[in-house]
């Protein structure tokens, strides 16, 4: 059974890397609108494609005004990035 600790210890680690982070503690009522907040982001140059709400944060899939593909999450409470993937 020891043999299989460290290969269990890599895939917490793995998993923890890719889990959505915590953006904000902030009721929802203090959230911004998810419709004006998806306009906002329009005319930021995103193009969203999926949006979604995981983890108290608001997270996007789709592209930024570069036109590359992204994933983003954001605060919903002030809009700030939190955490962000380009591919």
């Amino acid at each position: 059974m020891s043999l299989f600790r460290p290969l269990i210890a890599a895939l917490c680690l793995i998993g923890a890397a890719h889990a959505a982070p915590e953006c904000t503690s902030e009721s929802r009522s203090h959230w911004l609108n998810e419709t004006v907040f998806k306009s906002q982001l329009r005319h930021q140059g995103y193009q969203v494609k999926k949006f979604k709400v995981v983890k108290r944060c608001y997270e996007i899939y789709g592209t930024d005004k570069a036109g590359r593909k992204v994933e983003v999450y954001f605060n919903p409470v002030n809009g700030a990035v939190v955490k962000s993937r380009v591919d």
